[in-house]
């Protein structure tokens, strides 16, 4: 039997959900909707007619597909360990040319139905094994047993592309990181390593807080999936890094656009995945990576020991420790710029005959120091500070961390029960997070060690999916989701709320299938809908209230009049429809074309709805609007691969057009006590994104390879008829690499990165009134600094060690010529250089 995935919930689980929630009744906006049960079992009773329809739908153009009688070979048989004739449980077998794919049963058998006659490409990988390709010809019903190698010391292995077909569309844009990659980014975060994947950049505040942006999109329109799920980090703030342990994962897929449904139909920019490998029986196992650099003269070390038996119990143990003090600029040091993490992550499980249950949790900690220069006092130290070639503060190097600074602690748990039902797999799933957040800013007094922000988010989740005839013509996908946030703003900061206290509830139905049209091509299609509805209780003071114009809109979310400020309690409720269309057709057998059509509704978040103050590590007044209605997307995406004998490329350009589009942008100064600060007001507008990202990689001889990626986007407010603000710079990225598998698998490789000057950007300069001069100056806050060019260099060899034991040893030069250079990408960019030249290290024992 083979193991697909997903769940849709039935009447039972239905009325299961209403036992169960009855005992709970909290108080929800709608009139004549008394509990939270009711609330549910009202949507349910509307997503579940839905289900049934696209279910129906589904099922009769199977019925209609049954007259192709060419297409029924099967292709069948069992993985086995080529060393000790053993069963391989759950590998996974790919067909390249059909994009089909099936993982084996607890036994390692598999098999692959409803195949045309002709010649197949066909993959086989376990973990722990070197994956194998290999050449069938299918011209009847084949029984093929498969052999792998089964190395000890592989602990962790590259996703290839059959395996992430749980997930993405066979339309999909999607790239995954190389286990090679992960090494070598064991002392940094999850962020920096998504540069490596073209189309990627980073919105960074500093070195250390790094949000991707996925071809000119990011925050809330990006979603993160850590071990099967989706992550509630308050993923909403600029400034608020993705909180994921790099060292707990063994491979990291990336997905752009919005086709992804099963997570959420609101990927607008894309959707990242974060996962372990299965963990194979009568196991004992174990890997350690230790990494460092001279730049912040600190490190990072990670293990992990894997256990499994006969009976079918598994375990895995994960933690990781990491240390930096200030980092280096070219010319000086950076103040304040420390980072200290900690992490574990423990799964435990069993296998089954037809099932799989299995329990995770991780604990990830991060204390992050931030630029004490980027610590404004008003309005006029930022003039100061643009106008200054060097920081304010400079210090000499420490590993104290100090305010301005970021405390996050983040918790995730997970339970999931897997079964198999015939071709089909029935998953049910339940997490919880709490992520906790501390900002803490420069005070004095009573109050020097009182953060200024303090938040507490938790998320309670609960999804089911079930797949259907996954090994036939017409695969379905379907899954239900409910979950119940809050969050929790403390007041005895002492300072004003910048996100007030909320409650959220969203629910999701999805299905999607996929259909073989000929040999050479499938197609594939999705429809998800989500209701989203956030209850929350807001203090505005009145002066505000009247200068957003809200009395006229909003008077009746007034909840009580105090003398200088009003309690609000607003509630919304946002109705999102998602849908995707998608064709993988070979023009060859040496080029496949995929295109992709994905139109995506994003509900505000929070900080666009609510947000009103001082954000202080930020620096600056942020305003939210709420007015704001859902963002509308319609994204297309083609991408067009092809595979010679020596060189290969990946060429990939895009449109989306967004309406309702949600900006963050300067507009003034405003006047506090502590001075006079920048405002950034949240609004909406009609924009346009387009550009293109490609990959060329050419095989010169045996041991030379060179890569060649390049990426532009266009970012355009097609209603101000301006260009978009934090739009990627165009860059080119060069390498060229020497491999030698018989000097201990030797491979250097040097990397030319250049990033052009970002012209196109909209002018938000303002004029603003400095007291000590007595006189009006230019704020520019919008003029990105020049391009750059910067060199890196990276080694590394494999070393065996006695038995199955090895160690694989890495050394990289970052920024070979320390240049000095300014992101603009980077919020900080106004205060300090980006980072000087670092030697970096790591080392990777498996045993």
């Amino acid at each position: 039997m083979n193991l697909p995935v997903d769940f849709a919930f039935g009447r039972e689980s239905t009325r299961g959900i209403s036992i169960l929630l009855k005992r709970f009744q909290p108080p929800f906006i709608s009139q004549g909707i008394r509990t939270l049960a009711d609330y549910i079992l009202l949507n349910l009773l509307f997503l579940k007619r839905l289900l049934f329809i696209l279910t129906l739908s589904c099922w009769w153009i199977t019925s209609m597909a049954q007259v192709d009688s060419t297409c029924k070979l099967s292709l069948s048989g069992e993985v086995i360990d080529e060393h000790d004739q053993s069963s391989l449980s759950y590998a996974t077998v790919y067909l390249m040319e059909p994009g089909k794919g099936v993982v084996a049963d607890i036994n390692g058998g598999y098999q692959i139905d409803n195949l045309c006659p002709g010649i197949y490409t066909l993959v086989v990988s376990h973990v722990g094994c070197q994956p194998d390709t290999l050449q069938v010809n299918m011209q009847k019903n084949t029984k093929l047993n498969l052999f792998l190698e089964h190395h000890a010391e592989a602990l962790k292995q590259v996703t290839i592309v059959g395996e992430d077909l749980e997930y993405a569309t066979n339309s999909d844009q999607h790239h995954v990181l190389s286990l090679g990659t992960l090494d070598r980014y064991t002392h940094r975060n999850l962020g920096e390593v998504l540069n490596e994947i073209p189309g990627v950049s980073s919105l960074k505040t500093g070195n250390h807080i790094v949000k991707p942006i996925i071809q000119g999109l990011f925050g809330s329109r990006i979603l993160t999936v850590n071990h099967g799920v989706r992550m509630q980090d308050m993923e909403w703030g600029d400034e608020h890094g993705l909180m994921i342990d790099i060292n707990a994962a063994s491979s990291v897929d990336l997905i752009k656009g919005g086709s992804a449904l099963r997570y959420g139909g609101d990927a607008v920019g894309g959707l990242i995945l974060v996962e372990s490998d299965p963990i194979p029986r009568d196991t004992l196992m174990g890997r350690t990576r230790i990494g460092g650099s001279n730049n912040g003269w600190g490190g990072s070390v990670t293990s992990e020991v894997v256990v499994s038996g006969k009976t079918g119990w598994y375990s895995k143990l994960q933690g990781t420790l990491k240390r930096f003090g200030d980092f280096q600029a070219p010319d000086y040091q950076l103040t304040n710029t420390g980072v200290f993490d900690k992490g574990a992550s423990f799964t435990v499980g069993r296998y089954f005959k037809r099932s799989i249950l299995e329990a995770y949790y991780s604990y990830f900690d991060t204390e992050v120091g931030i630029l004490s220069a980027s610590h404004i006092g008003n309005v006029g130290d930022l003039v100061d500070a643009i106008n200054s070639q060097q920081p304010r503060i400079v210090e000499d190097f420490s590993y104290q961390i100090n305010a301005p600074k970021q405390e996050v602690t983040h918790q995730l748990a997970r339970f999931k029960i897997e079964h198999q039902i015939g071709a089909g797999l029935l998953q049910l799933q339940y997490d919880f997070q709490r992520n906790h957040r501390f900002e803490f800013d420069r005070r004095v007094g009573d109050d020097r060690d009182k953060p200024s922000i303090d938040l507490e988010l938790s998320t309670h989740t609960f999804s089911g999916n079930l797949t259907l005839n996954q090994n036939g013509t017409l695969p379905v996908e379907a899954g239900l989701m409910y979950r119940y946030q809050d969050n929790f703003a403390d007041p005895s900061t002492g300072v004003r709320r910048l996100v007030p206290d909320y409650e959220k509830y969203e629910m999701g139905v999805y299905a999607s299938s996929t259909y073989q049209i000929s040999e050479k091509g499938t197609i594939d299609a999705g429809l998800r809908y989500d209701l989203v509805e956030i209850d929350a209780f807001k203090f505005y003071r009145k002066s505000r209230w009247e200068e957003r114009g809200y009395q006229e809109d909003f008077a009746d979310i007034i909840v009580d009049e105090l003398s200088t400020q009003l309690l609000t309690n607003p509630n919304f409720r946002y109705h999102n429809l998602s849908y995707t269309l998608g064709l993988n057709y070979q023009l060859g057998l040496e080029t496949d074309l995929r295109f992709n059509y994905a139109f995506t509704q994003r509900a505000p978040n929070p900080s666009e709805l609510f947000s009103d103050g001082l954000h202080h590590s930020a620096a600056r007044i942020e305003l939210g609007d709420l007015r704001i209605q859902q963002e509308q997307s319609h994204k297309l995406g083609l991408s067009i691969l092809g595979q010679r004998k020596k060189w290969g490329w990946d060429i990939t350009p895009y449109l989306n057009v967004v309406d309702n589009f949600v900006l963050l942008q300067p507009s003034g100064v405003e006047q506090t006590i502590r001075g006079a600060f920048p405002v950034w007001e949240y609004f909406q507008t009609d924009a346009v994104l387009l550009g293109i990202d490609g990959q060329i990689t050419a095989i010169w001889n045996d041991q030379w390879t060179s890569n060649h990626v390049g990426r532009y986007t266009y970012g355009q407010d097609r209603t101000g008829n301006r260009p978009l603000i934090n739009i990627p710079a165009p860059q080119v990225k060069n390498s060229l690499s020497f491999d030698e598998p018989s000097w201990k698998s030797l491979e250097v490789t040097l990397e030319s990165v250049l990033t052009f000057k970002q012209t196109r950007y909209p002018d938000d300069n303002f004029m603003v009134f400095i007291p000590v001069s007595d006189s009006f100056e230019e704020l520019d806050i919008s003029t990105p600094p020049d391009g750059y060019h910067l060199l890196n260099l990276h080694a590394n060899i494999d070393l065996q060690l006695a038995g199955k034991s090895s160690i694989q040893v890495g050394f990289s030069i970052n920024n070979i010529a320390n240049t000095r250079y300014r992101d603009y990408l980077n919020r900080l960019r106004f205060f300090a250089d980006e980072l000087g030249r670092s030697f970096e290290f790591s080392l990777a024992f498996n045993y």
